[in-house]
Order: structure tokens, then sequence, then C-alpha cells
């Protein structure tokens, strides 16, 4: 079994939920406890022995450049893969990192540059996902989406049953959960995860630790002042 040696952080959406914020300042470089937000996930990654990194950018694409140029200032190897005109979406931006031979053709972890916990990546490097697609990691610490998004069911994650949860954004995914996007396409990853949970292959679990999706002002403001 080989070890997870890449990570994807996704890192091209506008922060539209965090205006006027983000007019300025792309969303993964608003402050979190005084670190930009993709600055904890990059350095967690490289705790856990993940220095392949690679992330997207659209929005305010050169200022994300500037502040993490190649990662060596934080130890890691990153490689940039630029979205320019229309964002590509979660899968298509995957794709294209794909094709760019950014991401290996291997399984890598997937993080969604907008999330904020104090997860061990470490525990994913050692995760084999056998013949399935993803592994998705779940929270109950949602708040702000109480009917959640998918159940977990026998460690199998399902679109119908109860109770459900809500997507963290940490997964383990296979490349080959792509082979119907092509390089080029608008495609979101939703779909392609649907329908692979209705054949049975996504697996989950529930995330143990803290977890924020500090997607508006006012889960900013409240994850700042507890940090502080």
């Amino acid at each position: 079994m080989s070890k997870i040696t890449q990570a994807m952080i996704l890192s091209a959406g506008k922060g539209t939920r965090l205006r006027p914020l983000t007019l300025t300042t792309p969303k993964p470089l608003v402050e979190v406890g005084g670190k930009p937000l993709i600055v904890w996930h990059i350095l967690a990654l490289k705790q856990a022995g993940i220095s392949d990194i690679v992330i997207n950018v659209s929005w305010l694409a050169d200022k994300l450049v500037e502040a993490l140029s190649d990662g060596s200032q934080f130890g890691v190897n990153l490689k940039i893969s630029r979205e320019d005109g229309e964002p590509l979406e979660t899968a298509g931006g995957i794709k294209k990192a794909l094709s760019e031979n950014f991401l290996k053709n291997e399984p890598f972890i997937l993080v969604n540059g907008d999330v904020w916990t104090p997860f061990d990546f470490a525990k994913l490097v050692n995760f084999d996902l056998g013949d399935k697609l993803a592994h998705l990691f779940l929270t109950d610490k949602a708040t702000h989406n109480p009917n959640g998004d998918f159940a977990l069911i026998d460690n199998f994650i399902k679109t119908d049953g109860s109770p459900k949860y809500t997507f963290a954004g940490i997964s383990v995914l296979s490349p080959k959960l792509l082979d119907s996007v092509a390089v080029g396409d608008i495609a979101p990853l939703a779909p392609l995860l649907k329908q692979a949970m209705i054949n049975e292959q996504i697996t989950g679990e529930l995330l143990a630790d803290d977890w924020v999706d500090v997607g508006t002002v006012e889960r900013l403001n409240n994850l700042n002042q507890k940090l502080a």
C-alpha cells in the first residue's frame, strides 16, 4: 500500500458572502487567528508529512500567487493551477490540475480552502481507498446547515437516511472519480460524489475535531474571538 503524498486545497472561489473583505482579499488569505486561512491548511499538511500541495486560483489570483509563491517559506512544494476566465468549479479545477501533472494520478487529500479545523492530516497519510472512489469527512458542527448533506450508514456515505451531517470539506479522492470530466469542463464535484454514493463507492466518517465554515463575516468574527 502506498502512502498518500499529495494534497489539493480548493482556493478559486470569490467568497461573495465575505464581502466587502473579499473584494480586495482572496478568501483563502482572510486572516483567522492572525494567519491566513490557507496557511493553517498548508502548515497542517506539512506537519503531516504532505509537502506536495496544489492550489487552484481564479479570483484575485495574483494576490494568492504573490503571498504563497512556491511554498518554500512554509517548507512545501506548492504548485498553482490558474483558472483564468470562468472558474472551473471543483471537479473541473481538480481535472485541470491532474492534466497539468500538478497532481499525480493517485489518491490525494482534498481540502476546502474556506474551512477551519485543527484536524490532524497525519491520520490520512496511510489511508487506503482500496477500490472505493473517495472517503469523506462529515461534521455535526455546522450550525448554519441544520439539515445536513449526507447520512453515514455502516461507514458508507448515503444521500438518503438520517441523521444527516454536513460535508466538512476534507476528503481523500481517487482521480478515477473524475474520469467522466473533460479537461476544461466547468464541473462541480457534488453530482459525481452523489452518483458514486448510490453505487456504494464512497466511504466516510464523522470528524471528531472542532470545525468552522468561514463563509460569512459573522462566522469569521466568532472564530477570531474564540481563537483569541
